[in-house]
């Protein structure tokens, strides 16, 4: 029997994530190896490895907001530009009280999207 899968994410950057979803209850953190939320089968914030890279996605004005207040980019995952998903910088991941506003705001957009359905067998 093998082990879960630990995550290729340095510790640290996957503590202030633990620390940022911590800030909402009701939000509940999935993913072993890649640490991701979601909502009705769609998800809204993700870390990836091995830079620990957190994206998070954003509707379109808050979205061009956030990049421009924050000079960053849309997140890029195996070479595949996520257009909903902005990168955020790491000085902003320290700052959780800064970042939990656009978590929240994360959330808020994608309750608004039509549930997907599910493929999981009951």
């Amino acid at each position: 029997m093998s082990s879960p899968k630990k995550p290729d994410i340095p510790a640290g950057k996957l503590a202030l994530y633990d620390k940022l979803i911590a800030t909402h209850p009701e939000i509940e953190r999935k993913g072993a190896a890649n640490p991701y939320t979601s909502m009705n089968g769609h998800m809204f914030s993700l870390l990836l490895g091995p830079k620990g890279a957190m994206a998070l996605r954003l509707p379109e004005d808050e979205r061009e907001k956030f990049l421009k207040k924050y000079g960053t980019t849309l997140y890029e995952a195996y070479g595949a530009v996520m257009r909903e998903y902005v990168t955020v910088p790491d000085a902003l991941l320290k700052n959780t009280k800064a970042l939990e506003k656009y978590l929240a705001m994360s959330y808020a957009y994608v309750k608004t999207l039509k549930p997907k359905p599910t493929t999981k067998k009951r």
